[in-house]
């Protein structure tokens, strides 16, 4: 499964823990999400979805996957119009690629369910595919939709003014391709995946042994996300009259 050569370790997600890289593959340690993600990674190759790893294997306690070239962001920050519009269109081809399969089920698709840029591959400047599928699940493509528009182009900060954010959510709607009535509804989901990024992270800090950080850092990021819903409920109006 792998080339013999030294293992490094890989940093920058938030989740994953000992994800090494190993030539042309990347090592992560096998899970209860391995069988799901290796079925899902295995259905992208089948039905020519090229925006992912592919799925190898699993070696010495370790999932094996192919490691996308290119470079992964470390923050979060303002994105230009075309990069956005890009990762928007990856997405909805991702989705599509799941659609009508027995792993979406009864869903209308399966989710990344952490579609942010920090788990974006760029290359040229452009995304390129989505990495780290361990949270992957069925589920409704809006709830996708709505976490890209949040971590990809609405912040409190107004790096980005207001005005450019709402036109950013337009743009990720128009470029996906959302029918008029999950326009409608996209501003309530991205407040409530506000409130579930809340809730998975208290989560972890009720159980601080499972943990994939430190207290201070879980307890950083639930007011993030807490601060960022409180932006966006505080300028609804914008984003709704921005998608009409």
């Amino acid at each position: 499964m792998t080339d013999g050569s030294e293992a490094v370790p890989l940093t920058g997600g938030r989740m994953a823990s000992e994800v090494l890289r190993r030539g042309d593959t990347v090592l992560r340690p096998v899970s209860a999400a391995s069988a799901f993600m290796g079925s899902l990674l295995k259905l992208f190759e089948q039905r020519d979805f090229t925006g992912a790893p592919k799925y190898l294997g699993q070696a010495d306690g370790y999932d094996v996957l192919t490691y996308v070239e290119g470079e992964v962001p470390e923050r979060f920050r303002a994105w230009a119009d075309p990069q956005v519009q890009v990762a928007a269109r990856l997405l909805r081809e991702m989705h599509d690629a799941t659609r009508g399969s027995d792993l979406a089920g009864r869903f209308d698709v399966v989710c990344h369910h952490d579609p942010g840029p920090n788990n974006a591959v760029f290359r040229g400047g452009l995304p390129v595919a989505f990495i780290d599928f361990e949270l992957a699940a069925p589920g409704g493509r809006l709830e996708d939709v709505a976490y890209m528009a949040w971590t990809w182009s609405i912040s409190s900060k107004q790096v980005m003014p207001l005005s450019g954010q709402a036109a950013q959510v337009r743009l990720i709607a128009d470029a996906y391709g959302l029918e008029d009535a999950e326009r409608h509804a996209l501003v309530d989901c991205v407040l409530e995946r506000q409130s579930r990024n809340v809730r998975f992270w208290a989560d972890f800090l009720a159980r601080p042994g499972t943990a994939p950080a430190t207290p201070d850092v879980l307890a950083d990021r639930i007011a993030w996300s807490r601060r960022e819903r409180q932006f966006v409920c505080a300028h609804r109006e914008v984003f709704d009259r921005a998608l009409d």
